[in-house]
């Protein structure tokens, strides 16, 4: 379980999910992105046996490594949500990265 959600945390940069998940995942995901900061070898190496998926490894490397490099720690955020979950009322939470990839705006054309 803790490998999914922390590919799709990277893959899609938030995730809704219940808050003890969250907070098991936080930590998983932070030290992933600290090995992320420095991409040698030994370090993609360890990730991947981490999360055994390529393209993921790939992208923690080449997009979120880069991204935190001035940022000591602190990766990622726990929203809690007010709506509880609908099955058993179990507490819901957003986990998301504090820098999130900006989204392509479409492009406005001046009117002159």
């Amino acid at each position: 379980m803790t490998r999914n959600m922390t590919n799709s945390l990277l893959e899609h940069e938030r995730i809704i999910t219940t808050l003890p998940k969250a907070k098991a995942i936080k930590p998983f995901v932070e030290k992933l992105i600290t090995l992320g900061k420095d991409p040698s070898q030994h370090n993609r190496r360890r990730a991947f046996a981490k999360l055994r998926d390529k393209g993921m490894t790939a992208k923690l490397f080449d997009v979120l490594g880069p991204r935190f490099l001035e940022r000591p720690g602190g990766y990622c955020r726990i929203v809690k949500l007010a709506k509880r979950r609908l099955g058993d009322g179990g507490e819901r939470a957003i986990l998301e990265f504090v820098e999130r990839t900006p989204k392509d705006e479409p492009a406005t054309e001046a009117a002159e």
